[in-house]
């Protein structure tokens, strides 16, 4: 029996291992592609800043690819690492590690290429702010990473962990459930980031002596835009930590799963509507200054509107952990 969970704790060491830079790997490489996309069609319209869009470009993508890394990490952990195998517990600690960093790293990888891209079109146009659309780049990549590091650490509470005492259900259940809750919930919040991020670098080049206003309404619309990730991430914790009594039941193993993947999903959306909303606000506050605070109390009203279904999602995964 012994050498059986050996093997069973290996297999999930490797899928799990593959999962997370496998899957981690799609948005990094996305948005670096759009990046670059972009930055061919800014060199194109200004070839003399081409040198400045450049580096913006190089810029942009090194943050990009930290969802990778973040991911390549995760994987070399499972692959290398000696992990415990006097329990089948482990199986689902590694596989949940593997798919919460792999799924974590899709929208920031993605959503950190949307201000990038605006910033390298915005240097073409406006050659003399380059250095300030660098930074309103950098700062509103560095938002669409939040997600992706919640994933992480996640993965990392799960590898660094001991779950082993635990009886196998509904541990497993939890354990998986708390890797989806945060790996998908990140999705939505970093690529609504990025959208409000993109406007930011956009609406600074359009109007460069409103850079600061500008950047203060575009880190309010994304923090408005990352709290369902916090919804996964708190999800993640409550299944994590949370003492669950020895089983035999399949009912209360599927409530616990049922929560995470509620949470996980329920977050993609609110997190996507919110960056549109923030996305639209700070462009109509570059095109008009004198309704600011209007267009502020719309942004935010309209974003709590559409956080709802996030709340609601949350409220059902409690009810699933909790209740029934």
């Amino acid at each position: 029996m012994a050498s059986d969970i050996q093997t069973w704790v290996r297999v999930a060491a490797f899928v799990g291992g593959g999962i997370a830079m496998g899957v981690g790997a799609i948005g990094a490489a996305v948005g670096e592609g759009y990046s670059a996309a972009c930055a061919n069609s800014a060199i194109s319209r200004n070839p003399k800043s081409a040198g400045e869009i450049f580096k913006a470009m190089l810029v942009g993508q090194a943050i990009a690819e930290s969802a990778a890394i973040f991911a390549l990490v995760i994987a070399m952990l499972l692959l290398f690492s000696k992990f415990p195998t006097d329990s089948y517990v482990m199986v689902a600690v590694l596989l949940s590690a593997g798919i919460c960093m792999g799924l974590g790293a899709i929208g920031s990888g993605i959503g950190s290429g949307f201000p990038t891209g605006a910033a390298c079109i915005g240097i073409s146009r406006q050659p003399g702010i380059g250095k300030r659309l660098t930074t309103n780049m950098l700062i509103g990549s560095a938002v669409c990473q939040t997600p992706s590091i919640f994933s992480m650490v996640v993965s990392f509470i799960l590898l660094f962990t001991d779950f082993s005492q635990q009886p196998l259900l509904p541990t497993f259940a939890a354990l998986v459930g708390a890797g989806l809750s945060a790996g998908l919930g990140s999705i939505g919040p970093s690529l609504g980031g990025g959208l409000v991020a993109q406007a930011g670098c956009e609406g600074i080049a359009r109007q460069p002596t409103r850079s600061t206003a500008l950047t203060n309404i575009m880190l309010l619309g994304q923090a408005v835009s990352q709290t369902t990730a916090v919804y996964g991430l708190l999800i993640s914790f409550i299944l994590l930590f949370k003492g669950v009594p020895d089983s035999p039941a399949i009912a209360p193993a599927a409530a616990l799963l049922a929560a995470g993947i509620c949470m996980g999903f329920a977050a993609i959306g609110p997190g996507i509507g919110e960056g549109y909303v923030g996305q639209k606000a700070v462009d109509a506050m570059a095109r008009n200054e004198d309704v600011t605070a209007v267009i502020t109390r719309t942004m935010l009203v309209g974003q709590a509107v559409t956080e709802s279904t996030g709340i609601y999602g949350m409220v059902i995964a409690l009810v699933l952990i909790f209740v029934v």
